[in-house]
Order: C-alpha cells, then sequence, then structure tokens
C-alpha cells in the first residue's frame, strides 16, 4: 500500500468508499452490526489485515491451561500481528463470550498495529474505550473466549461479519464501522474516493447554500465547472 494511499484513505469515509467499490462491482465490503469502542473525532483506522479464526469451543479442549502453550493462535497471533495490520478476527457473529480483551488489545497497540475489529465482542471495554487505539465490536462480553470461542487459524481467509476477509486486505475503519478493500484494487479505490470526497464537500456546500441537488448531484456540464472553480478556489 502506497503512503499516499493510506493518506487519502484516512481522509475519507466509508461511506464514500462503499459507494465506489460498488462502481468497481464489490457490494459486500462493510462490516456490519459493529461499532468503535472508543468513538468520537479520531482518525481513520487503515492498515492490511491480519486474521484469526475462531470456531465453537469444545470442553475437553479450550480450558484456562492452554495459554500456556505460546503456539495458541490467539496469542500467538497478538505476539506476531505486524506493525501497521489491522487484527481481524472471525468470531462467527458471536458476543456471548469475549474475542479479547483490554491486555492483548494493548499489547496489539504498543507493538504498532492499527487496530482490532471483531464481529463479536471484546471484554474490559471500559479500559479499552480509554486508549488511543481503535477496537470495533458488536457488544461487550465479559465472559474469557474459551467459553464459546476456539482459535484455529492464523492469517487465512476468514469471514468477519459475514464479508470475506483475505489477509493483506485494506481495511479501513471510521465513525460508521468497517470497510474491506480488496488489495489488489486498493490504490485505485483510494484516488476515486479522495476524488470523489473533494466533489461531495463541494455539492454539501452548495445544498447549504440553498441550491437544489438536480444538476449538482449528479453534475450537470455547468455544475462541473462550478467544482473546477471550487477546487481551485479552495487547493483541493
Amino acid at each position: 500500500m502506497r503512503e499516499t494511499t493510506k493518506s487519502k484513505l484516512m481522509a475519507v469515509s466509508t461511506a464514500t468508499l462503499t459507494t465506489v467499490l460498488f462502481k468497481h462491482g464489490f457490494r459486500n465490503t462493510f462490516i456490519g452490526g459493529i461499532h468503535r469502542i472508543n468513538a468520537g473525532d479520531k482518525p481513520n483506522m487503515v492498515g492490511p489485515a491480519y486474521t484469526l479464526r475462531y470456531i465453537p469451543a469444545r470442553e475437553d479442549l479450550d480450558h484456562l491451561g492452554v495459554f500456556e502453550d505460546r503456539s495458541h493462535p490467539q496469542r500467538k497471533g497478538i505476539e506476531e500481528c505486524p506493525a501497521g495490520a489491522v487484527f481481524m478476527i472471525d468470531s462467527r457473529r458471536n458476543a456471548s463470550a469475549a474475542s479479547a480483551g483490554n491486555i492483548l488489545v494493548t499489547r496489539l497497540w504498543k507493538r504498532g498495529c492499527a487496530g482490532i475489529v471483531t464481529d463479536g465482542g471484546f471484554r474490559d471495554t471500559p479500559e479499552i474505550a480509554a486508549m488511543p487505539f481503535p477496537a470495533y465490536h458488536a457488544q461487550p462480553a465479559a465472559p474469557t473466549n474459551l467459553i464459546k470461542h476456539h482459535a484455529v487459524d492464523l492469517n487465512l481467509p476468514i469471514a468477519c461479519g459475514e464479508v470475506s476477509v483475505y489477509p493483506g486486505d485494506i481495511i479501513v475503519g471510521d465513525g460508521e464501522g468497517v470497510v474491506v478493500i480488496p488489495a489488489k484494487i486498493a490504490d485505485d479505490i483510494a484516488d476515486e474516493a479522495f476524488e470523489q470526497t473533494a466533489f461531495e464537500d463541494f455539492v454539501q456546500e452548495q445544498v447549504m447554500a440553498g441550491k437544489s441537488i438536480f444538476g449538482i448531484y449528479p453534475p450537470s456540464p455547468e455544475a462541473k465547472e462550478e467544482f473546477a472553480r471550487w477546487r481551485t478556489a479552495n487547493k483541493r
């Protein structure tokens, strides 16, 4: 991912990205039913996906002793997720037990990762909410992951919120949710979304001034000329 791609993705919304992806034929890219725990006016989360997959837990395999094994996929993944990557967890949309908790999320933060996402839930959410580290989930889940989840795979394709996530896909999160961008088209999507954002800022300004959306959104030839002048004046 180019640095210019990352900077552009930091400046656009997931709403705009889903529209641009739709233009390219991609419909199922938005992970619904989750939200950022530490919400507010925060920068976008942007980074390549590093994945963990859970299957349903089984009593003879999932007990507290498994964490003594350094090859346990959840713990191994926390220590190996690359700096700048987003740790993506497939929890089968099951938020009755935690996908992870405050200590593991802190470790990702301190290792320089870009964020963490699950279609399940996290525990220790008051502590996570106070961290300057993007964390997305469906709802709080106090019970340990071992009650419901068995960690099986690292950095293989997963489903998160019924969206396919392949290792290396570019993940973008904002106040509305999380979008998955296939890595091979991420540069083009970022360029188009950045252009569309500038145009929509122009349209918003026109509508705020009392103008009708007709002839502006989508633009007529005259509106395109007006947008070009606006862009020059506003150095966009």
